[in-house]
């Protein structure tokens, strides 16, 4: 299921896209889990939706105890860096909310070697959604029969996000997943070190097969230059190698597209 909404203005599209983030969290935690997992995105538009939430507007809405946040992306810096996806939603969401750091899950970057980093998170994802993996236990060695071992005792072999929040790039890129990129294929893998060689670095990701098993996934996108991207994506030749973006299509969950005029310009049914 696809649903578009458009808003006049970057302020109305944080305002529509916090009253959903709002309503699936309190819908997640009251009738299904008991609590909400969101994968976070990098970007102004996302930086905007964690600002609001965490304004005396929206604080309140959610029992933020509840929510298990994640990364869907992450550049390869240290977590103060100003690149760092974490650090901007530290400082917009975490520290405004008082957000208890056992909630948070990050990518390490500190770690050094960026397959490490990425097995890593793949290992932390699987821990938190399978609590028949016992996080006291030294993960140094074997992560990779260990990611196997948690993997086999899932459905599909795939955690099940409640939202996963995406950002779109003007190329049609989406988390760090770049035009002709490796990641672009990975099957089996939930999280990868993807070498994007238009900016001759690695990048860390979550796969396409997580991010279609998530059960609601949110693109963000706002401004004119993405407006050329967000009507090829959705309108245009399906060249998923060119936009990854295209991708994008839980397999039964609901994608919903937050844009704002501008970026919606383009689009025959705006």
């Amino acid at each position: 299921m696809q649903k578009i909404c458009i808003a006049e203005n970057p302020e109305s599209l944080a305002h529509q896209a916090a009253d959903i983030f709002v309503d699936i969290a309190n819908s997640t935690i009251r009738n299904s889990k008991g609590h909400f997992s969101v994968a976070l995105s990098g970007g102004s538009t996302p930086k905007a939706l964690y600002s609001l939430l965490a304004s005396d507007e929206y604080s309140s809405k959610v029992d933020w105890s509840k929510v298990r946040f994640f990364f869907g992306d992450e550049r390869n810096v240290p977590d103060d860096d100003a690149r760092s996806n974490y650090r901007m939603a530290r400082e917009t969401l975490f520290e405004p909310l008082q957000i208890n750091e056992s909630n948070v899950s990050t990518w390490i970057t500190e770690l050094g070697p960026p397959d490490e980093v990425a097995e890593m998170y793949e290992l932390a994802i699987r821990m938190a959604f399978d609590h028949t993996l016992d996080p006291a236990r030294n993960f140094t060695d074997g992560w990779a029969a260990e990611i196997l071992a948690a993997s086999q005792t899932m459905k599909d072999g795939l955690p099940e996000f409640d939202l996963i929040l995406l950002g779109l790039g003007a190329d049609g890129h989406t988390a760090s997943l770049f035009p002709h990129t490796k990641a672009l294929d990975e099957n089996e893998k939930l999280a990868v070190a993807n070498w994007v060689p238009q900016m001759d670095e690695h990048r860390f990701t979550m796969t396409f097969p997580l991010i279609n098993n998530a059960a609601n996934v949110m693109f963000l996108a706002s401004g004119n230059e993405k407006a050329e991207a967000v009507k090829n994506i959705i309108e245009g030749e399906f060249l998923p190698d060119d936009l990854p973006a295209q991708h994008v299509k839980p397999v039964r969950g609901k994608l919903i597209w937050m844009l704002d005029a501008s970026s919606a310009a383009l689009l025959h049914r705006n």
